[in-house]
């Protein structure tokens, strides 16, 4: 069976545009480049959005135009689904692949037959955190890897040597997120935190809880369980 030619034009167009597209794009992020040495400028994209690009760099997202004469900050909504682009945008950017966190060095707790997956970065320290977990406690079928992510202060890194060290860490992290009692006994023994503190600042991970799903996607700061319980779901069924 032949197609007829006429087919086949409209795409021959858009491949050969496809090659001036992606240098123009080079060509204004050059420009902005130019002009703000001093920013991360990663990526540009078209938006959309009338004639809005979208510029990417540094775990930011702002928008331009063709001939770099204004930056916008802010959120772009779509007025028709009154979803936050940008934010939406954000999410997509900052997840990463579930399996590529150092989950060797996480505490995990298993809940019913844990077949949904999610890690959190949390300072013991932390009132979200703590509110959190609290919460936590009632989602079943599920698989916590924490992270402990001591940010706040100096006795928030001890109360983590100090969970980390404790002949059963489970119990003394739940015991000091739920109970706020402290781990006793000597923290005197090896602990990831340093690696995990690493890994935190490469991914940009500035707050807690930060809550990664099993879909890559990350959530900065405590959700509300109904929130929480549909992202579960979303992530199960993305991956």
């Amino acid at each position: 069976m032949r197609l007829p030619a006429s087919l086949f034009a409209p795409l021959i167009a858009l491949f050969i545009g496809l090659p001036a597209v992606a240098q123009d794009l080079d060509r204004i992020r050059a420009e902005l480049r130019k002009k703000f040495p001093e920013a991360q400028i990663e990526a540009v994209r078209k938006s959309g959005y009338g004639g809005l690009l979208e510029v990417s760099g540094a775990g930011e997202i702002f928008y331009t135009d063709e001939k770099t004469t204004f930056l916008l900050l802010g959120s772009l909504i779509d007025t028709k689904s009154r979803e936050n682009v940008t934010e939406a945008r954000m999410r997509r950017l900052s997840a990463i692949k579930f399996d590529s966190l150092p989950l060797e060095s996480a505490i995990k707790v298993v809940r019913g037959n844990g077949s949904r997956r999610i890690a959190i970065f949390a300072d013991p320290n932390c009132g979200y955190c703590k509110r959190f977990e609290r919460e936590l406690v009632n989602v079943t079928d599920i698989t916590v890897y924490t992270f402990l992510y001591p940010i706040l202060s100096q006795d928030s890194t001890d109360k983590s040597k100090a969970v980390w060290c404790a002949a059963d860490r489970t119990k003394a992290w739940m015991d000091l997120m739920i109970k706020d009692t402290q781990p006793a006994g000597p923290a005197n023994c090896d602990t990831p935190i340093d690696k995990v503190l690493a890994f935190g600042r490469e991914k940009r991970i500035t707050g807690t809880p930060t809550i990664f799903f099993e879909d890559g996607e990350r959530v900065p700061g405590a959700i509300p369980m109904a929130t929480f319980e549909k992202r579960l779901a979303d992530a199960k069924s993305a991956k």
